[in-house]
């Protein structure tokens, strides 16, 4: 049953992607009309993960998130938060690496949205591009979302957080709302394969501006970390009782990232 539970809603998913990429391509004449495309097919997608795959999402902690402009700094483990936030913040903005920004038809929609794209081959100065686009990005009324370790990882790898968030967070001045999950274990990254249950996406309290860099890094990695191991291992318990077990740690074969952006 797994199995075709996943068939079926990747094959969905594939579908209506495209479907909503080309029908969407008038919307690309304004910034606010490609957000409201790109909600749209975040709820559409959550909806189709929800009646195909057997997968629900749970926001927690709503409450926690202050109004205005804010720097989101969310645990990534999964395609499906990526989605996700973007049904709860009405003026989101990603910081992406630029090569997304290359993939045909959604890499327009993403540019017409006004993400932040980092180039990563212009070393230290990507970084300080990044914080210019950023602050104009604040500037405007964003909630600026980034994930601090760079790229997708395992449930129970190590954390690799990254110091662009730290430097962000110094040359923006606003609040950083961390976010924990447990979505990899549901939408594994680089599978096929959707697991049923309740992904758990869960807005922990705001950490205010003006910690030094070192120890506001410290800070939102502990945050971030403990909230998310807490949330895989009853994700865990309630998967194997269904008869879902995952590995207790999925391995991953990648080095550590380094400290960069």
């Amino acid at each position: 049953m797994l199995p075709l539970r996943s068939l079926a809603f990747n094959a969905a998913f594939y579908l209506v992607t495209t479907l909503i990429a080309v029908g969407g391509l008038p919307a690309l004449v304004s910034r606010s009309a490609t957000r409201k495309v790109a909600r749209f097919w975040a709820r559409t997608t959550m909806w189709l993960l929800d009646v195909v795959g057997g997968v629900r999402i749970e926001y927690r902690g709503l409450e926690n998130i202050p109004p205005g402009p804010l720097l989101v700094a969310a645990k990534h483990q999964s395609a499906l938060e990526t989605l996700a936030l973007v049904t709860v913040f009405p003026d989101f903005a990603y910081i992406l690496k630029r090569e997304l920004l290359w993939i045909p038809l959604i890499g327009w929609f993403l540019s017409r949205a006004g993400m932040v794209a980092i180039d990563r081959s212009k070393g230290s100065r990507a970084m300080a591009v990044m914080n210019e686009s950023a602050v104009r990005a604040i500037r405007t009324g964003h909630q600026l979302i980034i994930f601090p370790e760079g790229t997708r990882r395992p449930p129970g790898a190590p954390p690799a957080y990254k110091l662009g968030i730290s430097h962000l967070y110094v040359a923006l001045g606003v609040p950083c709302l961390p976010v924990s999950l447990n979505s990899g274990l549901y939408w594994p990254r680089r599978s096929l394969t959707r697991r049923p249950g309740t992904t758990v996406i869960e807005f922990l309290s705001p950490i205010a501006p003006g910690l030094e860099r070192a120890a506001f890094l410290d800070l939102v990695q502990e945050r971030i970390e403990t909230a998310s191991n807490a949330l895989l291992a009853a994700a865990r318990a309630d998967l194997a009782a269904r008869g879902h077990p995952t590995p207790e740690a999925e391995p991953t074969l990648e080095r550590q990232p380094s400290r960069g952006i």
